[in-house]
């Protein structure tokens, strides 16, 4: 650890150590590890819609995505995750936007105001329980300190959040202003960082550990073709399935079977899921909520159990600039969305990018160890062995 603040960039995403801010360091054992696959490096290809050049919602063109990670000292293990539909003034040039709860166990700010108006007019943030208020009053301060907003006396910013509290110190409140700043600056086009990384640095799912996943396609619909990009949170439970192979009941591990080793009980199946989902595609509000459902419905083909205490939320939004809302506009004009019968490319898409985004966050989580836990990453050797058995994967 260096003496005095000190932020080192890593991709797209963030991670920062010291005094002062109070800002994460990072574990020279985590830095040193070799980055570990994602489904595709697996030969885990979910669906029949091929993805975009990253495999990410940023293939999305505009989309950018920012990490800041919290790690400190040995009770300590949480971040930040920004989503920024686009590099204009949000606030100004909203996005068209909804939100379909599959089960409402949780917290997302913010909400009822994207049902209401079918607009998002701050970047989506992702963090962990107790720190959904601190994460609105940032999200409220960077949109208001935009050139533009001067006059602006209201902003609904949308944050989601999974309880990352048997990693992290979840009580100590350790995300500050400073940690969302810090995420909404580093947000970036580009590779987006997976795993134990931002909001999914305390998270765990399936038994294993869990993070920040991603995954995208490209779709024909409506004479275009377009593309679908979706990140994920990870912090629930269930029975894992792989590409349809029984991975955590072969395993033994999993919500309803023996204890995970560390954990003092068996696999949890609360916890929740965030899903963020990206399109180009001009839907509006109407469509976008139903494609958020399907989003939320891919959960189910990994495994979820949709438990009492998971709450599962999926937030979907259009970067088509035909169908944005300025700011106090009042004279109609005319828009072009597609039509509903030309959207069911779309919701496949949903699926299988959320099925797949789900496995990558296990894949490239790094054990993590904390307040006297470990949640272990998943065994690639043994998923590899199993998948083969089942004609899965190379």
């Amino acid at each position: 650890m260096t003496a005095g603040p000190r932020i080192r960039r890593s991709g797209p995403g963030i991670r920062a150590a010291g005094a002062g801010l109070c800002l994460a360091i990072t574990l020279a054992s985590l830095a040193a590890q070799t980055p570990r696959p994602r489904a595709r490096d697996l030969g885990v290809a979910p669906g029949v819609f091929p993805p975009g050049p990253l495999n990410a919602i940023t293939d999305v063109a505009g989309v950018r995505v920012g990490h800041a990670t919290i790690v400190e000292g040995d009770r300590v293990r949480t971040g930040v995750t920004a989503v920024v539909p686009h590099g204009g003034n949000l606030f100004q040039d909203k996005v068209p936007g909804a939100v379909f709860v599959g089960n409402a166990f949780g917290k997302l700010a913010g909400s009822t105001q994207v049902d209401e108006l079918g607009t998002i007019e701050t970047p989506i943030l992702l963090t962990n329980t107790l720190s959904v208020g601190v994460a609105v009053d940032a999200a409220a301060a960077w949109t208001l300190a935009q050139p533009g907003n001067e006059g602006v006396r209201s902003v609904n910013a949308l944050v989601g959040e999974t309880n990352d509290g048997g990693l992290n110190d979840i009580r100590g409140q350790h995300v500050t202003k400073h940690h969302v700043l810090a995420a909404l600056s580093a947000a970036r086009e580009g590779p987006v960082e997976e795993g134990s990384v931002g909001a999914g640095t305390g998270t765990q799912c399936f038994g294993w550990k869990g993070g920040i996943g991603t995954a995208s396609r490209t779709v024909p619909a409506g004479g275009s073709r377009f593309v679908l990009g979706v990140l994920v949170q990870t912090n629930f439970g269930g029975v894992l399935r792989i590409d349809g192979v029984p991975v955590g009941k072969l395993l033994g591990r999993h919500a309803f079977g023996p204890a995970a080793p560390g954990q003092g009980g068996e696999a949890p199946a609360d916890g929740s899921c965030m899903i963020v989902v990206a399109t180009d595609a001009p839907l509006d509000a109407r469509d976008l909520r139903r494609l958020a459902a399907r989003a939320a419905f891919g959960l189910a083909r990994t495994g979820s159990s949709y438990a009492n205490g998971s709450g599962d939320f999926a937030i979907a939004f259009t970067t088509a600039r035909d169908g944005r809302v300025r700011h106090g506009e009042q004279q109609p004009r005319a828009r072009a969305y597609l039509p509903a019968d030309a959207v069911s490319p779309l919701f496949e898409a949903a699926l299988e990018a959320t099925e797949e985004a789900v496995y990558n966050s296990l894949l490239r989580a790094t054990s993590v160890s904390a307040r006297g836990r470990t949640a272990e990453a998943i065994p690639i050797e043994r998923v590899v062995e199993i998948l083969r058995k089942y004609g899965r994967g190379r």
